[in-house]
Protein backbone atom coordinates (compact mmCIF):
# COMPACT_ATOMS: atom_id res chain seq x y z
CA UNK A 1 0.00 0.00 0.00
CA UNK A 2 1.26 3.84 -0.80
CA UNK A 3 2.19 6.49 1.76
CA UNK A 4 -0.61 8.31 0.08
CA UNK A 5 -3.23 5.19 1.76
CA UNK A 6 -1.31 5.43 4.83
CA UNK A 7 -1.47 9.26 5.20
CA UNK A 8 -4.99 8.73 4.35
CA UNK A 9 -5.97 6.39 6.57
CA UNK A 10 -4.29 8.72 9.37
CA UNK A 11 -6.68 11.41 8.66
CA UNK A 12 -9.72 9.56 8.07
CA UNK A 13 -12.00 9.70 11.40
CA UNK A 14 -14.96 8.34 9.19
CA UNK A 15 -12.82 4.37 9.85
CA UNK A 16 -12.13 5.17 13.56
CA UNK A 17 -15.13 3.28 14.72
CA UNK A 18 -14.26 0.42 12.28
CA UNK A 19 -10.63 0.09 12.92
CA UNK A 20 -9.96 0.83 16.34
CA UNK A 21 -11.70 -0.84 19.43
CA UNK A 22 -11.80 0.57 23.03
CA UNK A 23 -10.17 -1.92 25.45
CA UNK A 24 -12.47 -2.59 28.37
CA UNK A 25 -11.43 -1.75 32.21
CA UNK A 26 -8.62 -4.30 32.87
CA UNK A 27 -7.94 -5.34 29.95
CA UNK A 28 -4.11 -6.69 28.89
CA UNK A 29 -1.82 -3.75 28.35
CA UNK A 30 -0.71 -5.53 24.96
CA UNK A 31 -4.07 -5.37 22.97
CA UNK A 32 -4.43 -7.47 19.74
CA UNK A 33 -4.48 -7.17 16.13
CA UNK A 34 -8.19 -6.28 16.52
CA UNK A 35 -7.90 -3.52 18.86
CA UNK A 36 -5.14 -1.59 17.55
CA UNK A 37 -5.10 1.84 15.30
CA UNK A 38 -4.96 1.09 12.14
CA UNK A 39 -2.51 3.42 11.04
CA UNK A 40 -0.38 0.33 12.96
CA UNK A 41 -2.25 -2.18 11.20
CA UNK A 42 -1.54 -0.84 7.91
CA UNK A 43 2.11 -0.31 8.69
CA UNK A 44 2.99 -3.60 9.59
CA UNK A 45 0.40 -5.15 7.29
CA UNK A 46 2.77 -3.03 4.32
CA UNK A 47 6.21 -3.96 6.34
CA UNK A 48 5.68 -7.61 6.24
CA UNK A 49 4.37 -7.91 2.63
CA UNK A 50 7.66 -5.82 1.20
CA UNK A 51 9.65 -7.94 3.44
CA UNK A 52 7.86 -11.58 2.24
CA UNK A 53 8.55 -10.38 -1.49
CA UNK A 54 12.00 -8.95 -0.72
CA UNK A 55 12.24 -12.40 0.66
CA UNK A 56 10.42 -13.95 -2.02
CA UNK A 57 12.67 -12.35 -4.95
CA UNK A 58 15.79 -13.31 -3.14
CA UNK A 59 14.43 -16.86 -2.99
CA UNK A 60 13.65 -16.91 -6.73
CA UNK A 61 17.16 -15.28 -7.45
CA UNK A 62 18.64 -18.26 -5.66
CA UNK A 63 16.54 -20.68 -7.63
CA UNK A 64 18.02 -19.72 -10.77
CA UNK A 65 21.76 -20.18 -9.42
CA UNK A 66 20.77 -23.48 -8.31
CA UNK A 67 18.98 -24.23 -11.77
CA UNK A 68 22.18 -22.70 -13.98
CA UNK A 69 24.57 -24.81 -10.70
CA UNK A 70 22.37 -28.34 -11.45
CA UNK A 71 23.38 -27.77 -15.25
CA UNK A 72 26.72 -27.47 -14.72
CA UNK A 73 27.18 -30.07 -12.64
CA UNK A 74 25.22 -32.62 -14.81
CA UNK A 75 27.50 -30.94 -17.64
CA UNK A 76 30.60 -31.59 -16.11
CA UNK A 77 29.64 -34.64 -14.82
CA UNK A 78 28.99 -35.91 -18.52
CA UNK A 79 32.32 -34.56 -19.37
CA UNK A 80 33.77 -36.54 -16.84
CA UNK A 81 32.39 -39.98 -17.63
CA UNK A 82 33.23 -39.35 -21.70
CA UNK A 83 37.07 -38.23 -20.22
CA UNK A 84 37.40 -41.05 -18.07
CA UNK A 85 35.85 -43.69 -20.85
CA UNK A 86 38.64 -41.98 -23.00
CA UNK A 87 41.74 -42.62 -20.47
CA UNK A 88 40.66 -46.16 -20.30
CA UNK A 89 41.08 -46.12 -24.20
CA UNK A 90 44.09 -44.46 -23.83
CA UNK A 91 45.49 -47.41 -21.22
CA UNK A 92 44.35 -49.88 -23.50
CA UNK A 93 46.11 -48.54 -26.69
CA UNK A 94 49.68 -47.96 -24.41
CA UNK A 95 49.39 -51.38 -23.30
CA UNK A 96 48.89 -52.91 -26.50
CA UNK A 97 52.03 -51.30 -27.82
CA UNK A 98 54.58 -52.14 -24.96
CA UNK A 99 53.24 -56.20 -25.20
CA UNK A 100 53.95 -55.59 -29.25
CA UNK A 101 57.29 -54.14 -28.07
CA UNK A 102 58.07 -56.76 -26.11
CA UNK A 103 57.04 -59.96 -28.46
CA UNK A 104 59.07 -58.73 -31.26
CA UNK A 105 60.25 -55.04 -32.06
CA UNK A 106 63.60 -55.47 -32.99
CA UNK A 107 66.28 -53.15 -31.11
CA UNK A 108 67.95 -52.51 -34.63
CA UNK A 109 67.53 -48.81 -35.48
CA UNK A 110 66.01 -47.60 -38.82
CA UNK A 111 69.78 -46.16 -39.73
CA UNK A 112 71.48 -49.77 -39.23
CA UNK A 113 68.91 -51.75 -40.92
CA UNK A 114 68.93 -50.00 -43.49
CA UNK A 115 72.96 -50.58 -43.95
CA UNK A 116 72.56 -54.53 -43.39
CA UNK A 117 69.38 -54.60 -45.86
CA UNK A 118 69.31 -56.26 -49.41
CA UNK A 119 66.67 -54.07 -50.45
CA UNK A 120 67.41 -50.14 -49.59
CA UNK A 121 64.33 -49.17 -50.82
CA UNK A 122 62.50 -51.60 -49.12
CA UNK A 123 64.28 -50.66 -46.04
CA UNK A 124 63.40 -47.35 -46.38
CA UNK A 125 59.49 -47.65 -46.90
CA UNK A 126 60.10 -50.12 -43.81
CA UNK A 127 61.70 -47.16 -42.11
CA UNK A 128 58.90 -44.96 -43.02
CA UNK A 129 56.73 -47.04 -41.43
CA UNK A 130 58.82 -47.96 -38.11
CA UNK A 131 58.82 -44.27 -37.97
CA UNK A 132 54.97 -44.05 -38.27
CA UNK A 133 54.91 -46.93 -35.76
CA UNK A 134 56.85 -44.18 -33.04
CA UNK A 135 55.24 -41.20 -33.66
CA UNK A 136 52.33 -43.50 -32.98
CA UNK A 137 53.35 -44.43 -29.51
CA UNK A 138 54.46 -41.47 -28.61
CA UNK A 139 50.98 -40.09 -29.65
CA UNK A 140 49.26 -42.33 -27.60
CA UNK A 141 51.11 -42.00 -24.28
CA UNK A 142 50.41 -38.24 -24.64
CA UNK A 143 46.73 -39.08 -25.62
CA UNK A 144 47.15 -41.18 -22.08
CA UNK A 145 48.92 -38.10 -19.89
CA UNK A 146 46.95 -35.51 -21.26
CA UNK A 147 43.82 -37.97 -21.37
CA UNK A 148 44.53 -38.27 -16.90
CA UNK A 149 45.20 -35.08 -16.13
CA UNK A 150 42.01 -33.98 -17.84
CA UNK A 151 40.01 -36.29 -16.28
CA UNK A 152 41.53 -35.05 -13.06
CA UNK A 153 40.31 -31.67 -13.52
CA UNK A 154 36.99 -32.28 -14.38
CA UNK A 155 36.92 -34.51 -11.04
CA UNK A 156 37.95 -31.50 -9.33
CA UNK A 157 35.25 -29.19 -10.83
CA UNK A 158 32.95 -31.56 -10.47
CA UNK A 159 33.41 -32.12 -6.67
CA UNK A 160 33.29 -27.93 -6.65
CA UNK A 161 30.31 -27.68 -8.72
CA UNK A 162 28.41 -30.23 -6.22
CA UNK A 163 29.63 -28.35 -3.46
CA UNK A 164 28.38 -24.89 -4.52
CA UNK A 165 25.25 -27.12 -5.30
CA UNK A 166 24.63 -28.24 -2.02
CA UNK A 167 25.44 -24.58 -0.39
CA UNK A 168 22.95 -23.02 -2.93
CA UNK A 169 20.47 -25.92 -1.95
CA UNK A 170 20.74 -25.15 1.98
CA UNK A 171 20.64 -21.23 1.53
CA UNK A 172 17.37 -21.90 -0.75
CA UNK A 173 15.86 -23.78 2.25
CA UNK A 174 16.60 -20.92 4.62
CA UNK A 175 14.82 -18.54 2.36
CA UNK A 176 11.86 -20.56 1.74
CA UNK A 177 11.30 -20.50 5.58
CA UNK A 178 11.85 -16.98 6.31
CA UNK A 179 9.47 -16.68 3.32
CA UNK A 180 6.71 -19.01 5.16
CA UNK A 181 7.07 -17.36 8.60
CA UNK A 182 6.70 -13.76 6.84
CA UNK A 183 3.33 -14.60 5.10
CA UNK A 184 2.02 -16.56 8.36
CA UNK A 185 2.79 -13.47 10.33
CA UNK A 186 0.33 -11.55 7.59
CA UNK A 187 -2.04 -14.69 7.86
CA UNK A 188 -2.38 -14.19 11.32
CA UNK A 189 -2.71 -10.09 11.81
CA UNK A 190 -5.65 -10.75 8.93
CA UNK A 191 -7.38 -13.44 10.70
CA UNK A 192 -7.28 -11.56 13.99
CA UNK A 193 -9.25 -8.40 11.87
CA UNK A 194 -12.86 -8.84 11.46
CA UNK A 195 -15.04 -8.47 8.53
CA UNK A 196 -15.75 -5.24 8.99
CA UNK A 197 -12.27 -4.09 9.53
CA UNK A 198 -11.15 -5.85 6.65
CA UNK A 199 -13.72 -4.52 4.27
CA UNK A 200 -12.81 -0.65 5.62
CA UNK A 201 -9.53 -1.37 4.94
CA UNK A 202 -10.39 -2.98 1.34
CA UNK A 203 -12.25 0.35 1.17
CA UNK A 204 -9.47 2.66 2.22
CA UNK A 205 -6.84 1.05 0.22
CA UNK A 206 -9.08 1.99 -2.99
CA UNK A 207 -10.05 5.33 -2.04
CA UNK A 208 -5.72 5.63 -1.47
CA UNK A 209 -5.15 3.70 -4.89
CA UNK A 210 -7.31 6.40 -6.49
CA UNK A 211 -5.51 9.31 -4.90
CA UNK A 212 -2.19 8.00 -5.77
CA UNK A 213 -3.31 7.71 -9.21
CA UNK A 214 -4.92 10.80 -9.63
CA UNK A 215 -1.71 12.49 -8.50
CA UNK A 216 0.64 10.69 -10.29
CA UNK A 217 -1.13 11.06 -13.96
CA UNK A 218 -1.64 14.67 -12.87
CA UNK A 219 2.57 15.19 -12.79
CA UNK A 220 2.88 14.57 -16.27
CA UNK A 221 4.74 11.09 -14.96
CA UNK A 222 3.21 9.71 -18.12
CA UNK A 223 3.41 12.57 -20.67
CA UNK A 224 0.48 12.78 -23.54
CA UNK A 225 -0.48 10.28 -26.03
CA UNK A 226 -0.42 7.39 -24.05
CA UNK A 227 -3.63 6.08 -25.72
CA UNK A 228 -1.69 6.25 -29.26
CA UNK A 229 1.37 4.35 -28.81
CA UNK A 230 1.16 0.70 -29.71
CA UNK A 231 3.72 -2.11 -28.63
CA UNK A 232 6.13 -4.26 -30.63
CA UNK A 233 5.01 -7.50 -32.16
CA UNK A 234 6.75 -9.15 -29.47
CA UNK A 235 5.22 -6.82 -26.46
CA UNK A 236 1.75 -7.52 -27.81
CA UNK A 237 2.41 -11.23 -27.90
CA UNK A 238 3.58 -10.69 -24.09
CA UNK A 239 0.62 -8.43 -23.18
CA UNK A 240 -1.95 -10.86 -24.49
CA UNK A 241 -0.27 -13.58 -22.62
CA UNK A 242 -0.39 -12.24 -19.26
CA UNK A 243 -3.95 -10.67 -19.69
CA UNK A 244 -4.54 -14.14 -20.43
CA UNK A 245 -3.45 -15.22 -16.93
CA UNK A 246 -5.92 -12.81 -14.65
CA UNK A 247 -8.04 -14.31 -12.33
CA UNK A 248 -5.09 -16.96 -11.56
CA UNK A 249 -3.71 -16.92 -7.98
CA UNK A 250 -0.36 -15.34 -6.90
CA UNK A 251 1.86 -17.56 -4.92
CA UNK A 252 5.72 -16.73 -4.40
CA UNK A 253 7.73 -18.46 -6.44
CA UNK A 254 5.61 -19.55 -9.01
CA UNK A 255 6.28 -19.22 -12.77
CA UNK A 256 2.80 -20.58 -13.93
CA UNK A 257 0.75 -22.22 -15.41
CA UNK A 258 -1.76 -22.44 -12.27
CA UNK A 259 0.04 -19.47 -10.33
CA UNK A 260 2.69 -16.36 -10.93
CA UNK A 261 4.58 -14.37 -8.32
CA UNK A 262 5.36 -10.62 -10.09
CA UNK A 263 8.36 -11.59 -11.77
CA UNK A 264 7.29 -14.94 -12.99
CA UNK A 265 4.21 -13.71 -14.42
CA UNK A 266 6.59 -11.21 -16.81
CA UNK A 267 9.36 -13.02 -17.40
CA UNK A 268 7.14 -16.09 -18.02
CA UNK A 269 4.68 -13.55 -20.62
CA UNK A 270 8.17 -12.31 -22.47
CA UNK A 271 9.15 -16.04 -22.91
CA UNK A 272 6.21 -16.73 -24.59
CA UNK A 273 6.74 -13.97 -27.03
CA UNK A 274 10.22 -15.49 -27.61
CA UNK A 275 12.26 -12.78 -25.49
CA UNK A 276 14.02 -14.64 -22.42
CA UNK A 277 14.28 -12.06 -19.68
CA UNK A 278 15.86 -12.11 -15.95
CA UNK A 279 14.15 -14.53 -13.48
CA UNK A 280 13.76 -11.49 -10.55
CA UNK A 281 11.95 -8.38 -10.48
CA UNK A 282 15.68 -6.99 -9.05
CA UNK A 283 17.52 -8.46 -12.36
CA UNK A 284 14.97 -7.10 -14.68
CA UNK A 285 15.37 -3.72 -13.01
CA UNK A 286 19.31 -4.03 -13.45
CA UNK A 287 19.85 -5.45 -16.43
CA UNK A 288 17.34 -5.03 -18.56
CA UNK A 289 17.15 -1.28 -21.00
CA UNK A 290 15.83 1.78 -18.90
CA UNK A 291 13.25 3.87 -20.27
CA UNK A 292 11.47 6.90 -19.02
CA UNK A 293 7.91 6.72 -17.83
CA UNK A 294 6.62 9.20 -20.79
CA UNK A 295 7.63 6.56 -23.36
CA UNK A 296 6.04 3.71 -21.98
CA UNK A 297 4.04 1.42 -24.36
CA UNK A 298 2.23 -1.97 -23.74
CA UNK A 299 4.62 -4.65 -22.91
CA UNK A 300 7.08 -2.32 -21.25
CA UNK A 301 7.26 -3.08 -17.18
CA UNK A 302 7.18 -1.18 -14.52
CA UNK A 303 9.07 -1.80 -11.67
CA UNK A 304 8.24 -0.34 -8.00
CA UNK A 305 9.85 0.28 -4.94
CA UNK A 306 13.54 1.29 -3.73
CA UNK A 307 14.30 -2.11 -4.17
CA UNK A 308 12.85 -3.01 -6.96
CA UNK A 309 11.11 -6.04 -5.39
CA UNK A 310 7.64 -5.86 -7.56
CA UNK A 311 7.11 -5.81 -11.27
CA UNK A 312 4.30 -5.32 -13.22
CA UNK A 313 3.92 -5.08 -17.10
CA UNK A 314 2.02 -1.44 -18.62
CA UNK A 315 -1.24 -2.91 -20.18
CA UNK A 316 -1.62 1.21 -21.58
CA UNK A 317 -4.14 3.93 -20.74
CA UNK A 318 -2.17 4.47 -17.10
CA UNK A 319 -3.23 0.47 -16.26
CA UNK A 320 -0.73 -2.39 -15.91
CA UNK A 321 -1.35 -6.56 -15.69
CA UNK A 322 0.02 -7.95 -12.20
CA UNK A 323 0.30 -10.68 -9.49
CA UNK A 324 -0.43 -8.26 -6.99
CA UNK A 325 1.27 -10.15 -3.41
CA UNK A 326 -0.21 -13.45 -1.37
CA UNK A 327 -3.86 -14.15 -1.40
CA UNK A 328 -4.51 -11.99 -4.50
CA UNK A 329 -4.79 -13.51 -8.03
CA UNK A 330 -3.17 -11.34 -11.39
CA UNK A 331 -5.88 -8.64 -12.22
CA UNK A 332 -5.42 -5.02 -13.77
CA UNK A 333 -4.49 -2.28 -11.98
CA UNK A 334 -3.60 1.16 -11.80
CA UNK A 335 0.55 2.28 -12.63
CA UNK A 336 0.25 3.99 -8.81
CA UNK A 337 -1.32 0.96 -6.95
CA UNK A 338 2.45 1.02 -5.43
CA UNK A 339 5.50 3.28 -5.30
CA UNK A 340 6.92 3.50 -9.29
CA UNK A 341 10.80 3.10 -9.25
CA UNK A 342 10.62 3.17 -13.09
CA UNK A 343 10.36 1.12 -16.27
CA UNK A 344 12.14 -1.08 -18.30
CA UNK A 345 11.95 -2.42 -21.98
CA UNK A 346 12.62 -6.22 -22.64
CA UNK A 347 12.80 -5.23 -26.57
CA UNK A 348 13.98 -1.90 -26.98
CA UNK A 349 14.97 -2.72 -30.72
CA UNK A 350 11.34 -3.86 -31.57
CA UNK A 351 9.34 -1.68 -33.84
CA UNK A 352 5.87 -0.63 -33.25
CA UNK A 353 3.94 -2.52 -35.09
CA UNK A 354 0.57 -1.45 -37.63
CA UNK A 355 -2.59 -2.99 -37.17
CA UNK A 356 -2.36 -3.12 -33.26
CA UNK A 357 -5.44 -3.96 -31.57
CA UNK A 358 -5.92 -4.06 -27.81
CA UNK A 359 -5.99 -7.23 -25.99
CA UNK A 360 -9.95 -8.11 -24.62
CA UNK A 361 -10.07 -8.00 -20.89
CA UNK A 362 -12.14 -10.55 -19.48
CA UNK A 363 -15.05 -9.77 -17.10
CA UNK A 364 -13.79 -8.39 -13.81
CA UNK A 365 -10.64 -7.55 -14.33
CA UNK A 366 -10.06 -4.57 -12.50
CA UNK A 367 -12.09 -6.35 -9.24
CA UNK A 368 -11.22 -7.77 -6.49
CA UNK A 369 -7.98 -6.19 -4.00
CA UNK A 370 -4.78 -5.74 -4.07
CA UNK A 371 -4.90 -6.49 -0.15
CA UNK A 372 -3.78 -9.80 0.05
CA UNK A 373 -5.09 -12.12 2.48
CA UNK A 374 -8.39 -11.48 3.43
CA UNK A 375 -9.33 -9.72 0.32
CA UNK A 376 -11.70 -9.92 -2.08
CA UNK A 377 -10.50 -12.63 -5.08
CA UNK A 378 -10.64 -11.83 -8.65
CA UNK A 379 -12.66 -13.61 -11.42
CA UNK A 380 -11.43 -17.06 -12.74
CA UNK A 381 -8.12 -17.31 -15.56
CA UNK A 382 -8.96 -17.36 -18.89
CA UNK A 383 -7.79 -20.27 -20.98
CA UNK A 384 -3.85 -19.80 -21.40
CA UNK A 385 -2.42 -19.96 -25.25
Amino acid sequence: MSRTLLRWICTGAALGGLLTTTPPAGADPAPGPGARPVAELLTDLQRLYQSAEESSETYNATEEKLKEQRKKAADLQKKLVRARASVHDSRGDAGRLARQQYQGVSELSPYLRLLLARDPQHALDQGHVIGRVARGRAAAVERLVGGEKKAHDLAGAAKKALDTRLALAGRQKKQRDQVRGQLKEVEELLAALTADQLAALREAEDSGTADAQRRFLESGALSGGQAARVPSRQGAGALDFAVRQIGRPYEWGAEGPDAYDCSGLTQRAWARAGREIPRTSQEQWAELPRIPLSALRPGDLVVYFPKATHVAMYLGDGMVVQAPRPGARVKVSPIAANPVLGAVRPDPEGRAMHGYTPPKLPEGATSGSDLGYGGAQAPGATEAR
